[in-house]
């Protein structure tokens, strides 16, 4: 999938300065951003994950 992302001048300016301080093109460590975000679970899910884990504590114990 190809994507056209809009940045005003200095958010470009950013990019290029922390691609460069990382040795890498501004579009790929744009990619590796969002890559990164897509991986990460939300908070959403991490909540629930959290309350599960809780609920069900005595019986992972108990199996453990």
């Amino acid at each position: 999938m190809k994507l056209t992302i809009d940045l005003s001048p200095a958010q470009a300016e950013q990019l290029r300065h922390q691609a460069d301080r990382l040795g890498l093109a501004p579009e790929d460590l744009a990619r590796a951003v969002i890559v990164d975000l897509l991986a990460t679970p939300g908070d959403d899910f991490r909540a629930a994950a959290e309350r599960v884990l809780r609920k069900n504590e005595e019986l992972y114990r108990r199996l453990a």
